[in-house]
């Protein structure tokens, strides 16, 4: 069986990651947003000149967390932060990043990548700027 994998161009990551951190710029917000490949691996990387230290491991690790998860970092830190849940170990794991800003990105039934956004107040709003991001690219991609 042939499976045709479609990729996302350093292009597109670019004018994602662009496009979040101008939606953040926009609200007086400096962040730092990670777009990375399926693996986890980094593609672009852009950090407000203001932006915290902090905010560039941030973003990485939530891009690389909704990569692993396959789903928002959001979605996996509600399911993780039940009381009882079983998988609350993966909390501990390096790099993994629990809060909201983390998001996959998918095209034509498959995930091509993710993006992470930190140094907004609260992950929500990092949510905010990263969906403003994967908006910008929504015509280039086969959603």
């Amino acid at each position: 069986m042939n499976k045709t994998l479609i990729a996302l161009t350093l292009a597109a990551a670019s004018t994602l990651a662009a496009n979040a951190q101008a939606e953040c710029v926009k609200r007086g917000w400096q962040v730092a947003v990670a777009v990375t490949d399926p693996s986890g691996l980094p593609l672009v990387m852009l950090r407000d000149r203001f932006a915290g230290w902090h905010t560039v491991a941030a973003a990485e690790g939530k891009a690389r967390t909704a990569a692993s998860w396959r789903e928002s970092t959001s979605s996996v830190a509600e399911r993780v932060n039940k009381p009882g849940a079983a998988e609350q170990a993966i909390k501990n794991l390096p790099g993994v990043v629990m809060i909201g800003g983390g998001m996959p990105i998918d095209a034509a039934g498959q995930m091509v990548g993710a993006i992470g956004v930190s140094g907004a107040p609260g992950g929500a709003n990092d949510d905010l700027c990263a969906k403003a991001g994967l908006s910008a690219i929504e015509g280039d991609l086969a959603f």
